[in-house]
């Protein structure tokens, strides 16, 4: 790839969060870029809440970029200079990308989470009338965004605490969708279900009576690790399809990496198939979705 992408001397890029040592993104990325011919390096910092603008203002000149895992998507808004539209939707963002403009660093945020879960469900030709979405953080906000895009309607969150889905209820009576909010407890009555996503932190909904309304039914349990979870492991001995957390890993990290490069996350990259094979199988994932 020609250095024709934006501020080529930016080449350093990382992963904040916490907990960060199991993340997957330094993988994802280095498979990418490697098929790219880009210099850039990627690592991991634990950065906790509240460590954000520090670590920030500790960058130098050739930070390209950062990707933002829990607990930071929602902390990195007022650090911010520019958002997409999404991100002024959601009010979440898990990437942040530094760029030059007129002698200034601009900070941009964008969030690629809503396209990590709208693709693989998309290859997998499934279009969901209803949506039930496990958890109530801030993917839950892609989630319900998602749910939308992907043909849903009808939204029903489950979740230990009602109140905590405040934001859920406001974000939803902005997209015109119908949210339903429900305590986890009361998952049982809700019987067979045709699309659900699970945002619980991994292992979280093995207890949990998931069960597939058919073959048709995908459930997406964003946990990667471990991996199977018994959730997914259950739904698919009943019958149903299973997307995990690295198939929206993957995606996502696409969105980042278009995002880092153009500063436009739908701007495909250069050899995309290729750089989504190389990612996927870095991970061991299989080379197509629902393969």
């Amino acid at each position: 790839m020609a250095t024709s992408y934006q501020d080529p001397d930016r080449t350093r890029l990382a992963v904040l969060g916490s907990p960060i040592a199991h993340s997957l993104s330094p993988t994802l990325h280095a498979a990418a870029y490697d098929v790219l011919g880009l210099p850039f390096t990627y690592g991991r910092h634990e950065v906790a809440s509240g460590g954000l603008d520090a670590f920030i203002a500790g960058l130098g000149p050739a930070q390209r970029g950062l990707s933002l895992t829990m607990p930071l998507k929602r902390e990195v808004l007022p650090l911010l200079d520019r958002t997409t539209p999404l991100v002024d939707e959601l009010g979440v963002a898990n990437t942040l990308a530094f760029r030059s403009e007129g002698g200034r660093v601009v900070r941009a945020g964008a969030n690629t989470d809503v396209e990590g879960l709208v693709r693989p469900v998309a290859a997998l030709g499934h279009v969901p009338g209803e949506a039930t979405i496990l958890g109530g953080g801030a993917t839950a906000a892609s989630a319900l965004t998602a749910s939308l895009r992907l043909g849903a309607r009808v939204v029903r969150v489950f979740l230990r605490d009602t109140a905590k889905a405040r934001d859920l209820v406001g974000l939803a009576t902005r997209l015109g969708i119908t949210l339903e909010v429900h305590p986890l407890a009361d998952l049982e009555q809700a019987g067979p279900l045709g699309f659900v996503i699970s945002t619980l932190p991994g292992g979280a909904a093995d207890e949990l009576p998931l069960r597939p309304s058919g073959s048709d039914a995908v459930l997406f349990d964003v946990a990667y690790e471990p991996w199977p979870t018994a959730a997914s492991t259950r739904w698919e001995a009943a019958g149903g399809r299973v997307l995990n957390g690295l198939d929206m890993l993957t995606e996502q990290a696409i969105g980042q990496i278009r995002f880092f490069l153009t500063g436009d996350e739908d701007e495909l990259l250069p050899s995309e198939a290729a750089v989504r094979r190389a990612m996927r199988g870095a991970v061991g994932l299989p080379e197509q979705i629902g393969g």
